[in-house]
């Protein structure tokens, strides 16, 4: 890391004590040091989404900030403050999925697949909420480790660092929770890449 690095993730992390510490202003100092980020994220959000999806990254970036600004902020670090801003991607997703569900049933059926997250999974809106509302049945640290590892992208290493525990640790959880969350999703077992990868 070189010392513009360091000197951001010293800014980002001072930032989210500030967040933490009831600082109202301070979120808004956060978000552009790390916009650029939360634009990849986004996109990798969006890509999983059936093609022609009417957010956009910068409209998720946003509606995402909005979920985020004015609540308790438990992110210590750059990692983990990515991992909460996934999340609540995730569920500004999971809202827009809701509403286009209650408005349209059906349409083209695409099979998605719980992977590693190294390849992109295309999610019905159905789907998408299905999934959702499994991860609210996982105990915590699971639904964590799916939510930094399939939906922030984030390595087993970097996961392990935010929850404090061995990489063996988080890939255990891992293996367990795309199991449970197979056999949730999918009670009469489709073809899922799930149970594969």
């Amino acid at each position: 890391m070189d010392d513009e690095q360091n000197r951001l993730q010293g800014d980002v992390t001072q930032l989210l004590q500030a967040v933490r510490g009831g600082d109202s202003h301070a979120m808004d100092r956060l978000v552009p040091l790390v916009y650029e980020e939360l634009r990849a994220l986004a996109k990798r959000e969006l890509y999983r989404e059936q093609q022609g999806h009417t957010l956009h990254a910068t409209a998720l970036v946003h509606e995402a900030y909005l979920k985020l600004a004015g609540r308790s902020m438990p992110a210590s670090d750059r990692a983990h403050f990515l991992a909460i801003a996934a999340r609540a991607m995730r569920q500004v997703l999971v809202d827009h999925a809701r509403r286009r569900k209650a408005v349209k049933r059906g349409g083209d059926l695409v099979c998605t697949t719980l992977t590693d997250g190294a390849a992109p999974v295309e999610f019905r809106p159905d789907e998408l909420i299905a999934l959702d509302e499994a991860l609210e049945k996982l105990n915590p640290r699971q639904r964590e480790v799916v939510e930094f590892r399939f939906f922030a992208g984030m390595e087993e290493k970097e996961i392990a660092d935010v929850l404090g525990v061995s990489d063996r640790t988080v890939r255990r959880e891992w293996v367990k929770a795309r199991a449970w969350l197979y056999r949730a999703m999918y009670p009469d077992g489709p073809t899922g890449g799930l149970a594969h990868s």
